[in-house]
């Protein structure tokens, strides 16, 4: 039962979560579609736009639920497009009280906005599932190589990480108020998958993202496994860092995200806006671009680039440019349309 509905086995139905209404009294809801197979199996969740600004999954989520391979689905999908309704609709991060709501979980009904809205998601939603997967991008004026954050020292977590099969996997331990912190504190395998940039449609990272939730959801017997050859095997970075600014200015990176960088190459220049007194950043380390900022105006100390460490950073190198060709969209292919459009 959610928002004090009951879905029956084989049903599958829209329900209009209740949230905090508007200052001008106009109600607000979080619309949570539900498929539930007459056939038991996992519950998985697929939410985005827990931050409001970051698009990419609310697309993933919408291809998602058109897919006719659902019509054979063992267990249930719960698919949430967007939690963050109220930034949603303001192009923003946050909610209308400027908290971040992925760091306010698992929240308080007695709380801030933000915290109820956290408190309401999960004793409704999180806590009814045995799986979940969280839709992220990059934040405003940065974007991120697709890669999934999970902590991988669970089994089962590692699982459907690898299953995913997003080039790189990032395991990284969960940080307080988060919504995979309180996922993983009960003992729910949960996925962050991140790709590209806030308030942007990126067609690779939405395809990857779909392909990604489809695979995750035949690992775990919730649809028919098929004879689709792997198209990468995902890698677990070492760790990573961020390259900064050398000095304020205007900035030109001449590296994109997935590249193989070395230490000492040059990932791009800062100079004055006349073009004068030039600094080159250059990589402290070698590794991939899995993340960089976008902004052309820079200050000093600024993270621009994000480099991932890997034990053999060729063979991941070969995995990024793979996973990059196989995603790109076939655009003679007619029966991508109208439901899987290529987005240009």
């Amino acid at each position: 039962m959610i928002g004090g509905e009951s879905i029956a086995p084989g049903e599958r139905k829209t329900i209009d979560l209740k949230l905090a209404s508007l200052v001008t009294h106009t109600d607000m809801h979080m619309p949570v579609h539900v498929i539930r197979s007459k056939r038991a199996g996992p519950t998985l969740l697929v939410c985005a736009a827990i931050h409001g600004d970051e698009v990419n999954g609310v697309e993933v989520i919408r291809r998602l639920c058109n897919k006719i391979s659902l019509n054979r689905l063992r267990g249930t999908l719960i698919a949430i497009p967007i939690v963050n309704v109220y930034g949603f609709i303001h192009h923003s991060r946050y909610l209308p009280d400027r908290r971040d709501l992925n760091r306010c979980f698992p929240g308080s009904p007695k709380g801030s906005m933000a915290s109820q809205l956290a408190h309401i998601f999960v004793n409704e939603i999180v806590s009814k599932c045995t799986h979940g997967i969280d839709l992220h991008t990059a934040a405003i004026h940065r974007e991120n190589l697709p890669q999934i954050r999970a902590c991988i020292e669970d089994e089962d977590t590692r699982m459907i990480a690898e299953a995913f099969q997003a080039p790189v996997i990032m395991d990284s331990s969960v940080q307080p108020g988060t919504l995979r912190g309180t996922a993983v504190s009960l003992g729910i395998p949960w996925l962050v998958y991140e790709a590209g940039e806030a308030l942007r449609f990126d067609e690779i990272s939405i395809r990857a993202g779909v392909d990604g939730v489809m695979n995750v959801m035949r690992s775990l017997n919730m649809l028919a496994r098929g004879n689709r050859k792997q198209a990468v095997t995902p890698r677990v970075a070492k760790g990573s860092a961020w390259m900064r600014a050398p000095k304020s200015g205007i900035m030109r990176l001449i590296i994109p995200t997935g590249a193989l960088v070395k230490q000492g190459d040059v990932l791009g220049f800062v100079a004055d806006p006349y073009g004068d007194n030039e600094t080159a950043i250059v990589a402290d380390r070698s590794g991939i671009v899995i993340g960089r900022a976008n902004l052309p105006m820079v200050n000093q100390g600024e993270a621009v680039m994000h480099i991932a460490r890997f034990k053999n950073v060729n063979a991941v190198a070969g995995e990024v440019e793979s996973f990059q060709v196989d995603m790109e969209p076939d655009w003679d292919n007619e029966e991508l349309y109208p439901e899987d459009a290529p987005i240009v």
